[in-house]
């Protein structure tokens, strides 16, 4: 089935960090329409196995379908992780996820070689970073480390609490010994913390947030599949979780601002 271009793009996450990654889609792509679905009632993703996480990812998608998405972005580096290949067999529209992406932004910048990743302990366990980052260039030395709290921590709002702080010194601790120079930011909520990750690991170490790369995969995967949106094209952006609207809505303004104006619920599973 082809979908008018005129279609929004489908975006989800496990919550709100996959608001940096609908963020840079907006910022990038000014006439595309966007519906993002943040599975609140069910976030993290992290502590979950793999076969939960390909059932809420297929959920998700599902319903993004039914809304009449033409592309489905996933901003979940645990769902891209562990549904990424399952949701392009099983969905005939394009579907990106932002591994890769970060992975090629990684490579691409880093001076030394030493790259580190930190994610949910699902994104580490799955080992997907590192296999994108070796592919590209099999002779970097890699460092992953899983910080399961940050999740609710950026969820609570506490990215700059001293818990948060003394936490983040703890967690880095093995990636500061390895003289790492770049890190990946291998969940899309962690960007919240970019100042205090620069404070606990200097400002030489550059910090990847995938968001960027991915939604300018977004456009090249529309462009290429005569999907991108008219010049003149209005766009219409629509905001949908799964539990608790008006934390989302407070949280989400953090990251869009206006742009979201309310947000709907709908629950799935």
């Amino acid at each position: 089935m082809v979908m008018p271009r005129s279609a929004p793009v489908g975006v989800f996450d496990s919550g709100i960090g996959g608001l940096t990654v609908a963020h840079e889609v907006i910022r990038q792509l000014p006439h595309e329409s966007v519906l993002y679905f943040g599975d609140t009632a069910r976030v993290p993703y992290g502590p979950k196995s793999p076969d939960t996480v390909r059932r809420y990812s297929r959920e998700i998608a599902g319903f993004l379908r039914d809304q009449g998405v033409k592309s489905i972005v996933i901003a979940c580096n645990t769902a891209t992780a562990h549904a990424l290949n399952v949701l392009r067999d099983e969905f005939d529209m394009p579907v990106i996820g932002v591994v890769e992406p970060g992975a090629r932004a990684a490579v691409s910048v880093t001076t030394g070689g030493r790259i580190g990743v930190i994610g949910t302990v699902g994104t580490i366990k799955s080992g997907a970073y590192e296999r994108a980052i070796r592919a590209i260039n099999p002779d970097v030395f890699i460092t992953a480390r899983a910080c399961p709290l940050f999740v609710p921590l950026v969820e609570e709002g506490w990215t700059s609490h001293e818990a948060t702080r003394l936490i983040a010194r703890e967690y880095l601790e093995p990636l500061v010994a390895a003289d790492i120079d770049t890190l990946v930011l291998g969940c899309t909520h962690y960007p919240l913390l970019k100042p205090l990750l620069h404070e606990v690991l200097g400002p030489g170490v550059r910090l990847i947030d995938s968001a960027e790369e991915t939604a300018a995969e977004t456009a090249r995967t529309l462009a290429g599949a005569q999907l991108a949106a008219a010049g003149d094209a209005k766009p219409a952006y629509r905001f949908v979780a799964s539990d608790d609207p008006l934390q989302f809505l407070q949280l989400g303004q953090r990251f869009l601002g206006d742009t979201i104006e309310g947000v709907e619920i709908r629950t799935l599973g």
